[in-house]
């Protein structure tokens, strides 16, 4: 079943992503950014645990996943060294998938070669 709810609610935070990018003028970058702060902001509240913890990877793989990992990361920092952690924690919390991202997108740029349209 936790398939089944992580492919719920990751398709329901995309469904979402869609409407906005069609129904208003908010570019995907305002998006992107719309969602990392939403993240951060349902962490901050509580209310995103839950739903990681019902769905999994349906809740930490889209971009608001990111600032759920923003968030945790910068807490459990911040109550184990104080203002430097909240500070550090975050970005500690989320280096290896920005190391990934990086390592793997300078693959394919040596990899394939784009065309030009």
């Amino acid at each position: 079943m936790i398939f089944l709810y992580s492919f719920l609610i990751g398709g329901a935070l995309c469904a979402v992503a869609q409407v906005i990018i069609d129904k208003t003028k908010l570019t995907p970058a305002r998006i992107l950014v719309l969602y990392v702060c939403a993240g951060v902001f349902l962490s901050l509240l509580g209310i995103y645990k839950p739903l990681v913890d019902f769905s999994g990877a349906g809740a930490t793989t889209p971009i608001i996943g990111f600032g759920y990992s923003l968030a945790r990361g910068a807490i459990e920092a911040a109550q184990k060294d104080g203002i430097l952690g909240a500070l550090s924690g975050g970005l500690t919390a989320t280096s290896a998938g920005v190391s990934a991202a990086i390592l793997f997108g300078y693959l394919a740029a040596l990899l394939f070669k784009p065309k030009d349209k």
